[in-house]
């Protein structure tokens, strides 16, 4: 899932794959902005066929705790 998850924020961002990890945050290490995060997510959910409620989406700040909470929502 890691993998798949820079692919896609390769595509909002101007990083290049290898200089994400998984204790990147979004907003301060990678250059999200609030518009760039809410549409990368969009992305998410259509990719992993889930829904990602608002209040849990404020509360993810680096790529392993996006990835920690998508292995929740496909496991349910």
């Amino acid at each position: 899932m890691f993998d798949e998850l820079v692919e896609i924020i390769c595509n909002y961002v101007d990083v290049q794959p290898a200089d994400v990890h998984e204790k990147s945050r979004f907003m301060e290490d990678l250059g999200f902005t609030s518009f760039d995060f809410m549409s990368m997510l969009g992305e998410i959910e259509d990719t992993y066929d889930v829904e990602i409620e608002q209040t849990k989406a404020a509360e993810i700040r680096t790529v392993q705790e996006a990835i920690d909470y998508l292995e929740t929502l496909k496991d349910a």
